[in-house]
């Protein structure tokens, strides 16, 4: 008889009945997801990243498939933080969702600005500081490959948002060592890391022999990215093993999901695959259950980092 595992997981302060998490972007704020399970069935809904005004967001075509993923361009279409918290927060906590509200900003300033309107606001669980989007106008907004932009930023919304909502940091891959990035981030004040976001990619119509993308430039994500994913939270987790890490990049499935928990991740969002599968996330969920009992894992606990181990 194979015993029941303890699906339960923590970032920072916060505790998680169940590991698996919608990635911010790929579920806006839920609803349409709640069609095919109910939300407080996974870990989070992490939202998708808010900011301080209402965003049109990039020119269309906003999206293009590729072998193994797809390239997304969105440009952080949103309603501006003042609508979602008075539509879409409350509707996610009446459906019993546990919440990650994701903010992104194009200065210093506004990521304190939207960390000041959370304080008023309970029922959140956690708030991801997306300082890694690849989609804005300018690359040169991208405060995660700037390790100095990275920890100001991170420093403001700590010193705004006081010591009790844990900081999840969300972190470019587009970086030559991702290690000292975390932990300057980490340094600043979050509490835990959020790995990976898209690889910036892109695609040439050979019809129209011109870009594809209405912005030119996208986010690569889906199946082909997860040994990009599986590579940063092994790399991360061996140099900040207390950090929790909220790991993501082309999970499809319980085994996906399961080798991004042995590299070091605590839980595990899941973006692309619903779009082709909304029940993923419960699918993988209970893949990862059955995955961890036949390995002898009685919590998900033990087998974080699991990989990192020595040899007997």
């Amino acid at each position: 008889m194979t015993l029941p595992v303890d699906m339960s997981t923590t970032l920072g302060n916060a505790w998680f009945p169940a590991p698996l998490f919608t990635a911010s972007g790929c579920a806006s704020s839920g609803k349409e997801l709640a069609q095919f399970f109910p939300l407080n069935q996974i870990g989070a809904v992490v939202t998708k990243s808010v900011m301080s005004k209402p965003r049109h967001g990039r020119p269309t075509p906003r999206m293009a498939e590729t072998p193994s993923g797809m390239l997304n361009s969105i440009g952080l279409q949103g309603p501006g933080i003042d609508s979602f918290l008075a539509n879409d927060v409350p509707w996610l906590l009446e459906q019993k969702a546990r919440v990650i509200v994701s903010i992104a900003g194009e200065t210093v300033e506004e990521y304190s600005t939207l960390a000041r309107k959370l304080r008023s606001v309970s029922g959140i669980s956690a708030v991801e500081v997306n300082i890694s989007c690849p989609n804005v106008e300018n690359r040169g907004l991208v405060f995660a490959c700037d390790p100095d932009a990275s920890r100001r930023v991170i420093d403001g919304v700590r010193k705004t948002i006081g010591g009790d909502l844990p900081i999840i940091a969300k972190l470019s891959p587009d970086v030559t060592d991702l290690p000292s990035i975390a932990r300057g981030v980490v340094d600043a004040g979050a509490d835990g890391l959020a790995l990976i976001n898209t690889v910036l990619g892109m695609v040439i119509n050979i019809d129209s022999m011109r870009p594809h993308l209405g912005g030119k430039t996208g986010g690569l994500s889906g199946p082909a990215i997860k040994p990009v994913a599986v590579r940063a939270i092994y790399q991360v987790h061996a140099a900040l093993p207390k950090v929790p890490i909220l790991g993501m990049g082309g999970v499809a499935s319980g085994r996906d999901a399961l080798e991004l928990i042995l590299a070091g991740a605590s839980g595990v969002s899941v973006g692309t695959a619903s779009f082709g599968n909304p029940s993923a996330l419960i699918e993988i969920q209970n893949e990862l259950r059955d995955l961890l009992a036949a390995r002898g894992f009685a919590t998900l606990q033990q087998a974080i980092g699991y990989a990192h181990r020595e040899e007997a």
